[in-house]
């Protein structure tokens, strides 16, 4: 079954129509948008992503939890001792490479988000996986500088308290549920139905089979 998170396909049949007059009103970190806010001062290129941002009938709102907090470049950061929702509820803790606290300053950017999702009655939210703050599926587990990399199943403290709050999200690699985006935007479009969504590929199956 897909995480409760994930837009089904009766979530966007009951969205009106989007149109450039009322357009889908979709939430982003701020990498995915284009913004020059990743932690070493850089821009990703998600090329179908970007499409999304840019298209005539979506408006975008993107936002940088980390950069809210601690501004660019800044240090990495990542979640010890469980993930968002427990950092929610203060079982965890966010720490920056060289042992800094930064829990609270997260939990500050993480209630900014949300008062944005909610100030702009976003349908959706888009996401980037991993990060210890946007992470929807998978974040890292502990420090990701120390080899071997560790990754644990659940949100980033940011993408935590969205999903607590009821509001719909999407990352990066959850082709089939971008594909149902993709026809919400575009009727005619055909759905790629071989695209699957990140908890249903060979990697996330087989690191965590258990």
């Amino acid at each position: 079954m897909s995480p409760q998170h994930l837009p089904t396909h009766t979530y966007f049949e009951q969205l009106p129509q989007p149109s450039q007059e009322i357009p889908l009103r979709i939430l982003f970190s701020g990498c995915l948008a284009g913004n020059v806010c990743t932690y070493e001062n850089t821009e990703l290129a998600y090329d179908h992503i970007y499409q999304i941002v840019k298209h005539p009938k979506v408006k975008a709102f993107p936002f940088c939890p980390e950069h809210y907090a601690k501004g660019t470049p800044r240090l990495l950061s990542d979640i010890h001792g469980g993930n968002g929702f427990d950092v929610l509820d203060g079982k965890a803790k966010v720490l920056a490479t060289n042992g800094e606290d930064w829990t609270r300053a997260m939990l500050d950017a993480a209630q900014k988000m949300l008062e944005v999702a909610q100030q702009q009655q976003v349908q959706l939210a888009i996401m980037l996986d991993i990060s210890g703050a946007c992470g929807t599926q998978t974040i890292y587990l502990g420090d990701r500088t120390i080899a071997p990399q560790n990754y644990q199943k659940g949100p980033g403290v940011c993408a935590a308290l969205l999903i607590r709050k009821g509001i719909k999200v999407i990352s990066q690699r959850d082709y089939a549920t971008l594909e149902l985006l993709t026809q919400k935007l575009n009727p005619a479009h055909k759905i790629n139905t071989t695209a699957i969504d990140h908890h249903q590929t060979a990697w996330y199956l087989d690191y965590f089979k258990d």
